[in-house]
C-alpha cells in the first residue's frame, strides 16, 4: 500500500509498504479522508519526531474493510471517524475522568510508532477500540467533512470547559483554521467574535463567517477596537488559537478584569515561553487558561455539529488533494491561502 512519511524538514515522501495484518480483536480501514492539521504541518517543519519512520495524519474518516474474528461491534462496511487519543484508563487523571490529560496519552500520527491516516490502509487495533476516540459516521456526512470532526471536538470541549454563552464578546486570535472553527462554535451559542489575524489572506477567508470585527493587529490598535465594542470595558474571553506567544501577550490587554484567557495553540517546542504582565493578571482577577484536546463525547458531538452544518464543512474545506499530493497538502496548509486542507484516497 501508499503512506506518508515525514522524511526530513518541509518534506513528505509517499512510500509504498506492505498492507499491515488486522489482528484477531483488531479492524482494518481503508482510509477515505484525513486532513492536516497545523500541529502537522508544525511537526513538518520541524522534521521528523523521531529516527523510526512516522505516518502522520491524525484527523481521520474510513470505512471498514476487514474485521479480526473477536470483533462483534463493528462490520464491514462501517463508515468511522477517529480521533487519535488512546489514554490508559488507569492513571490519577482517567480515573477522575480528564482523558486528555491522560499520563500515559498515546496519539496515533503523533506518537512514535504509532502510525496514522495519511495512508490507503489503517488498522484500528483493540487499545484504541477500547480506550481511544472511534464513532460511526452519521448517515449522509461525507467521509471529507467527518474527518473535521477531530478539529472540532476541541473547540467544542475549549467553550465547554469555559462557558461561553449569549451575549458575550469573544475575541478569537488567529483566522486559521482553529480560529474559523471557534468563531462559528462562539457565534452559534449566542457570542459577539473579534477576530485578530495578520495575514490579510486569512482575514478574506474568515469574512464568510461574519464576526462582528477583523483586525490586523500589526497595523491597527487592537485594543483600542475591542474597547470600542465592548463600551470600553473589554472581552469576556480572550481564545489564543494560534502559535504566536506575542498573541499570548496582547490577550491580557483586551480582556474585561474577570475574564478568561485560553491557551489553545500550542507555541514551538523550541520556544515555549511567554511573559505576561502579572499585575494585570492579579489586579483584574484575570483567569489564564490552558485548553488541550477533548473528552469522546466531545468528538461524538462534533460528528453531530457537523451532520447538521452548524460547523460548514463545505465553507470550511478549501482544498483536496490524493495521498499522492500530500506534500503540496502540507505546502498549501502551511501558506495560510486555505483554510483546511484535506487528503483523501481513492
Amino acid at each position: 500500500m501508499l503512506a506518508a512519511f515525514y522524511t526530513e524538514p518541509r518534506k513528505i515522501e509517499i512510500r509504498t509498504i506492505s498492507q499491515p495484518v488486522t489482528p484477531d480483536d483488531g479492524l482494518m480501514i481503508k482510509v477515505k479522508a484525513c486532513a492536516v492539521c497545523g500541529s502537522d504541518v508544525r511537526r513538518w517543519r520541524e522534521g521528523p519526531p523521531s529516527h523510526e519512520p512516522l505516518i502522520p495524519g491524525h484527523e481521520i474518516a474510513g470505512q471498514v474493510v476487514e474485521v479480526g474474528r473477536y470483533i462483534k461491534a463493528y462490520k464491514v462496511g462501517d463508515r468511522l471517524a477517529i480521533g487519535p487519543d488512546v489514554h490508559c484508563g488507569s492513571c490519577f487523571f482517567c480515573q477522575r475522568g480528564l482523558v486528555n490529560l491522560c499520563d500515559q496519552l498515546v496519539l496515533y500520527g503523533i506518537t512514535p510508532g504509532f502510525h496514522g491516516g495519511f495512508a490507503e490502509f489503517m488498522v484500528l487495533p483493540n487499545d484504541l477500540q477500547k480506550r481511544g476516540i472511534i464513532h460511526h459516521i452519521p448517515d449522509g456526512l461525507s467521509f471529507q467533512a467527518a474527518a473535521l470532526a477531530e478539529p472540532c471536538s476541541s473547540v467544542i470541549a475549549c467553550h465547554q470547559v469555559n462557558g461561553t454563552t449569549l451575549g458575550e464578546t469573544v475575541v478569537v486570535q488567529g483566522a486559521g483554521p482553529i480560529g474559523c472553527l471557534h468563531t462559528i462554535f462562539a457565534q452559534a451559542h449566542g457570542a459577539r467574535v473579534i477576530v485578530s489575524e495578520p495575514n490579510p489572506d486569512r482575514r478574506h477567508m474568515i469574512t464568510q463567517f461574519n464576526p462582528m470585527a477583523i483586525v490586523d493587529p500589526i497595523n491597527q490598535d487592537m485594543p483600542a477596537i475591542v474597547r470600542q465594542y465592548t463600551k470600553n470595558v473589554g472581552a469576556d474571553k480572550v481564545i489564543c488559537a494560534n502559535p504566536v506567544a506575542a498573541t499570548q501577550q496582547q490577550a491580557i490587554d483586551v480582556v474585561r478584569k474577570g475574564g478568561k484567557v485560553i491557551l489553545f495553540g500550542g507555541l514551538p517546542k523550541a520556544n515555549p515561553w511567554t511573559t505576561l504582565d502579572a499585575n494585570k493578571i492579579h489586579y483584574g482577577q484575570i483567569e489564564v487558561i490552558g485548553s488541550f484536546s477533548y473528552h469522546p463525547i466531545h468528538h461524538a458531538l462534533a460528528l453531530d455539529y457537523l451532520a447538521r452544518a452548524i460547523f460548514p464543512a463545505d465553507k470550511i474545506i478549501t482544498a483536496e488533494f490524493g495521498l499522492h499530493e500530500t506534500q503540496k497538502a502540507f505546502e498549501l496548509a502551511d501558506s495560510g491561502q486555505a483554510i483546511k486542507v484535506i487528503v483523501t484516497m481513492a
